[in-house]
């Protein structure tokens, strides 16, 4: 019997939806109730009324209701985004896909006034959480694979080529925009005898990273970048940009540049997307990274140009695909005794975070670049290192 023919197509929007999107679906070869790893398996109707008139707001949120289950959903969303079926909008749902891009176009979602928004919503929701998922660093950002045989190496080697880059000497003042709980930071401190700002936008990540830099060189400052004064050698920035939103690009570099000394480097690591998005995942924003934006390799050029030259462009946007996986076991083992916190919808809706997130770099449409970036009249010339 095909199971998909059980799957009944009466509910308010239109009886043609399952078909739609089976069809859909099919396209980037993934199957409703089929027996591939990557299939959906649909066990409530409502899943294709959600999906029809929301899109993915739809398919997210009815994940977390329990309206579908799919074994590997890396898999799942690997076909989706190696198909583009997310820019792909059919029926009631192009309505809500084209406000969005209006709104997410016409208005600056990044101000300083929601700069804590996604402090509050995400990096607050418990360092119990990050602990149980992350590396001893507690890094929540790309690792750095090719010579690394688990997370906690790659993170380390990850923490070791940006020092490197950035070639830090014992002394120089290092300013970290988006610090997290303190692992580069406590890191440059260690290793390279550095004198360490960090700046975080989550009051969990300063409280937790202040303890973990305790005796050190370090200070951690809540604060937003806009916010900052004085002069610093080198500056990095690790998975920070993806807050700062195109509409504050040049604020953002112009604020970097009047902080860095004429003979610095500064770092920017950063998640990119291979196309300029015409809107973020709307899903995302809701449930895990209110106001972000993926920027293009066009959108950082534009606004580099006039400001600083660069020195280094490196994309390892693949290791990203191995981090979250890691990240991921790291999460399902420690399930049993997070369980006692956090529910089950918790539990769906990070699976679907993870997860996905490893689809979308697994496909390629999600990169990692580190730039390495200096002023116009820095006299020392620089050599990319791998």
């Amino acid at each position: 019997m095909d199971k998909t023919k059980a799957v009944p197509a009466t509910f308010d929007m239109t009886a043609n939806a399952p078909r739609i999107i089976r069809q859909l679906f099919e396209h980037a070869g993934i199957q409703l109730n089929g027996d591939q790893p990557w299939d959906m398996q649909i066990h409530d109707p409502v899943f294709f009324q959600k999906m029809f008139t929301k899109w993915e707001l739809g398919i997210g949120e009815s994940y977390m209701d329990g309206d579908w289950d799919c074994d590997r959903l890396d898999e799942f969303f690997f076909r989706v985004t190696s198909h583009d079926l997310e820019q792909t909008v059919v029926g009631p749902a192009k309505i809500g896909f084209f406000l969005e891009i209006l709104r997410q176009n016409f208005f600056n979602l990044q101000t300083k006034g929601r700069a804590f928004q996604v402090g509050e919503q995400h990096y607050d929701i418990g360092n119990d959480l990050f602990e149980s998922m992350l590396d001893p660093y507690m890094m929540y950002s790309c690792a750095y694979w090719p010579r690394a045989a688990n997370l906690e190496e790659a993170q380390q080697h990850k923490l070791e080529l940006i020092c490197r880059k950035l070639e830090l000497k014992p002394g120089e003042r290092l300013l970290d925009i988006g610090c997290g709980w303190g692992g580069l930071a406590r890191y440059a401190a260690e290793r390279y005898q550095a004198q360490v700002t960090g700046i975080t936008i989550s009051k969990e990540q300063q409280k937790l990273a202040q303890a973990r830099c305790a005796g050190l060189p370090v200070t951690i400052e809540l604060t937003d970048y806009r916010q900052l004064s004085g002069q610093y050698d080198k500056i990095v920035s690790v998975g920070m940009f993806e807050h700062v939103g195109a509409k504050n690009y040049a604020e953002y570099f112009d604020v970097a540049g009047k902080l860095l000394a004429p003979e610095g480097l500064f770092l920017l690591h950063t998640i990119g997307n291979y196309v300029t998005e015409k809107k973020r995942d709307v899903w995302l924003d809701k449930y895990i990274f209110p106001n972000g934006h993926l920027p293009s390799a066009k959108e950082i050029t534009q606004v580099l140009e006039g400001r600083f030259l660069i020195e280094d462009w490196h994309n390892f946007g693949r290791d990203y695909d191995l981090t979250l996986m890691a990240w991921w076991d790291n999460f399902e083992r420690a399930w049993p005794r997070l369980s006692e916190k956090y529910d089950q919808r918790f539990y769906r809706m990070w699976k679907y975070f993870i997860l996905s997130s490893a689809g979308f770099f697994r496909s390629g449409q999600g990169q990692l670049w580190q730039l390495v970036l200096s002023k116009r009249g820095r006299s020392a010339p620089y050599r990319s290192i791998r």
